[in-house]
């Protein structure tokens, strides 16, 4: 006779697969998905391979589950002291750094077989990079420095590369491009949120905002420049002929639009001026990025 499961049992299996959802920070790692899927598609010259873009972005979406899981093992320690990290499962201990470490591993491993299958194998060394990048140098480096966040803002753009290379096998100047965008978007998306976590980063020795470190005109002026140039970034897809004119006109537009946002935060110093600066990076990225694919020539 077939015993029933304990409720105990499905309540603690239940508990434990919520945080490792958790862990892997299921929305950031589907945003590196999208942008993952997003260069598959606008490198597809001709019929797309819908199963092999889904695998390929499933693949995106494993390795920066993995990613994550290291960055939040290397900072368990710190995440217990700031207000915003201090409920994350390894602080309040639902997860062990053994449960944490052997997921990560899984996932990698995972992520870089399917992209090994699926693409090509200057895809997979790209992806690993990114893994190294993010979770063993922009980690450890956020309590040394600003530089911090310019070795962050490569793997942080490296998806929609990867997703061009998974379909075309090279890196081309129409690759470097879109890598190039959200290259310079990441800076003030970190910023911006570095504005907002500044009391709880200095509680423990992160350091992320630009120049003295200070939510000052500094601070608020490279914000300005870094979003500034994305405007001339954004139309260069439409010059090398990778989209058309009407998905220019909508990256100048959002461009113009964040880049307003940048003025409350030089004029204010205020978080609430920062806060919409981070909304609208939010709001940038996937807007232009979907135009471009409809926009795609």
């Amino acid at each position: 006779m077939i015993q029933a499961i304990p409720q105990s049992f499905l309540f603690r299996t239940a508990l434990k697969l919520r945080a490792y959802i958790e862990l892997i920070k299921v929305r950031l790692s589907f945003l590196v998905a999208f942008s993952c899927g997003f260069g598959y598609l606008l490198g597809s010259f001709g019929a797309v391979n819908w199963p092999v873009l889904l695998w390929v972005s499933f693949g995106g979406f494993l390795i920066s589950g993995a990613s994550i899981i290291i960055n939040q093992i290397w900072e368990r320690d710190i995440d217990k002291i700031m207000n915003r990290t201090c409920n994350r499962p390894l602080p309040t201990k639902r997860v062990t750094v053994n449960e944490a470490a052997v997921l990560s591993l899984i996932l990698v491993v995972s992520g870089l077989y399917i992209l090994m299958i699926y693409s090509n194998l200057l895809t997979v060394m790209l992806s690993l990079v990114s893994v190294i990048l993010y979770g063993f140098v922009y980690t450890p480096l956020k309590r040394k420095g600003p530089i911090a966040v310019l070795v962050g803002a490569i793997p942080g753009a490296l998806p929609p590369l990867l997703g061009w290379i998974a379909v075309t096998g090279t890196i081309s100047h129409e690759a470097l491009i879109i890598f190039g965008i959200q290259f310079i978007w990441q800076f003030p998306h970190f910023w911006a949120i570095a504005w907002l976590a500044d009391d709880d980063y200095k509680k423990v020795g992160i350091k992320l905002l630009p120049g003295g470190g200070g939510k000052d005109l500094n601070t608020a002026v490279q914000i300005m420049i870094y979003t500034l140039f994305l405007l001339p970034l954004g139309l260069l897809p439409a010059k090398f002929g990778i989209t058309g004119i009407d998905s220019a006109i909508v990256a100048t537009v959002c461009g113009v639009l964040f880049l307003s946002q940048t003025f409350s935060l030089i004029r204010q110093g205020s978080e609430k001026a920062a806060r919409r600066i981070m909304y609208g990076s939010f709001l940038y990225l996937p807007i232009v990025q979907i135009a471009y694919l409809l926009d795609k020539v």
